[in-house]
């Protein structure tokens, strides 16, 4: 189990990007999955990738936008987001998990959580 750090949230505007980075070590052999999470709203999984970066999955509203990957080496995984939507605004989360040839990006498959960071996309 992981201890996940995560950075890179804040306020941007519409069409605007950020990078969320997430840290850990150790991080290199997990699943790991960004998710979100709005004040009223269902966690929903972002975009997870496998351990070796080979296999991957976002969510249908962020496809064409968002860029999940990974650097094994500096124990880090990057969630790239260009044209953000007010849409997008929520508390953002890391998380690990075991992998079994499978990403369906539920929150099941996860077992250790970072303490989220906010994005919030306004005018």
């Amino acid at each position: 189990q992981l201890q996940l750090v995560e950075s890179g949230g804040g306020l941007v505007q519409p069409g605007g990007s950020l990078t969320l980075s997430c840290v850990a070590s150790g991080l290199p052999g997990y699943l790991i999955g960004w998710f979100r999470q709005a004040p009223g709203k269902e966690r929903e999984g972002v975009s997870c990738i496998s351990p070796s970066g080979g296999n991957f999955k976002y969510v249908e509203s962020v496809k064409g936008r968002f860029t999940i990957s990974r650097d094994n080496g500096k124990n880090t995984v990057y969630l790239q987001m260009n044209g953000l939507r007010p849409e997008d605004t929520g508390v953002y989360y890391c998380a690990s998990g075991f992998y079994y040839m499978d990403i369906r990006c539920l929150p099941t498959q996860f077992n250790s959580w970072g303490q989220g960071t906010q994005v919030t996309v306004s005018s």
